[in-house]
């Protein structure tokens, strides 16, 4: 790694594509061995800054360094420092696990004299020690995915890009490969991780949540949740939905709606208070109430406090 800033330095970063901005004027830092999470949903800009950040896509404007290269004027360099796994599985299918990681160690110039030990730690790192025959293709999801992991860090790189690296694959999976994470991360890697599961983002050391091609916000999971919403959150489960959803914004207590599910969830002024009064006002109303609680906030609340009335669907893909 060149020099011994930041790994990841970001200043007023643009891509556009003709007319459309997919990443607008991003700003900011990441440092070594942190696990930095970029949250956001479908459309938002996630993979195209990975993109850019890796060296794969020439920025419209801005500047941005990785491992102390820039990288617009010096892209080889920065991708001989980083290990990158797609949205998309990404090795050979009809290829054995062990040939795949032979091929890769070849494509980074891992040398010859520790190729051995390279490949026998991807190995047990990824949890596939026993399974160096098998066809990749045979292999389920999570043990895929593992494997693409040993492969992306097969030469030791600085700095890690994942973009939605478990899409896709089951939650126990996910839990194992974050753990790998984390692991790699206390190694002194620096993680720079994209996603739209909402419960992963609680395992990264930072988070910057960006939307339309922008970042809405950004700081520790603890802190995002503290400082974006301006009140406390309540739980509404009733019938019907709908009519509840357009009563409650004529509440003095409640600053927003939002729903969620089968339930909404309210930001208000102060939730002891408030629950009594939302209750009165929906049975008042014809509609039922079968559960109303105070709760505490997920980063899920924070993204949509953060992009109301912009449309936003935290269910969808990167971009």
């Amino acid at each position: 790694m060149n020099g011994s800033g930041p790994s990841v330095t970001v200043q007023d970063l643009v891509k556009r594509f003709g007319a459309f901005t997919a990443v607008d004027r991003l700003t900011l830092e990441i440092r070594k061995g942190e696990v930095f999470g970029f949250l956001g949903p479908n459309g938002a800009g996630k993979s195209t800054t990975i993109r850019m950040l890796c060296g794969l896509l020439k920025p419209t404007s801005g500047q941005a360094t990785v491992a102390g290269y820039d990288v617009a004027r010096r892209p080889e360099a920065v991708r001989q420092n980083i290990g990158y796994m797609s949205q998309k599985f990404s090795l050979y299918n009809d290829l054995k696990v062990i040939e795949n990681l032979r091929l890769f160690a070849g494509l980074y110039n891992v040398p010859s004299p520790v190729l051995a030990e390279r490949i026998a730690w991807a190995l047990a790192m990824a949890g596939l020690k026993g399974q160096e025959t098998r066809i990749t293709a045979e292999l389920p999801g999570g043990w895929k995915q593992r494997l693409a992991l040993g492969c992306a860090v097969l030469h030791r790189p600085p700095i890690l890009f994942l973009d939605e690296p478990t899409s896709g694959v089951d939650p126990m999976s996910r839990r194992q490969f974050w753990d790998l994470i984390h692991e790699m991360a206390a190694g002194g890697v620096t993680v720079f991780v994209s996603t739209h599961y909402m419960e992963e983002a609680e395992y990264c050391n930072r988070l910057a949540l960006i939307f339309r091609g922008q970042i809405v916000a950004l700081g520790t999971p603890s802190e995002l949740k503290a400082r974006s919403l301006r009140g406390e959150l309540v739980r509404v489960e009733c019938e019907p939905l709908g009519p509840a959803m357009e009563l409650l914004p004529s509440v003095a207590a409640v600053q927003d709606v939002a729903m969620f599910g089968s339930a909404l969830h309210l930001v208000v002024t102060e939730a002891a208070q408030a629950i009594p009064t939302v209750r009165t006002r929906l049975e008042q109303a014809g509609i039922r109430v079968l559960a109303i609680e105070q709760i505490r906030p997920t980063l899920e609340d924070v993204f949509v406090s953060l992009t109301t009335g912009h449309g936003a669907d935290l269910r969808g893909g990167a971009a």
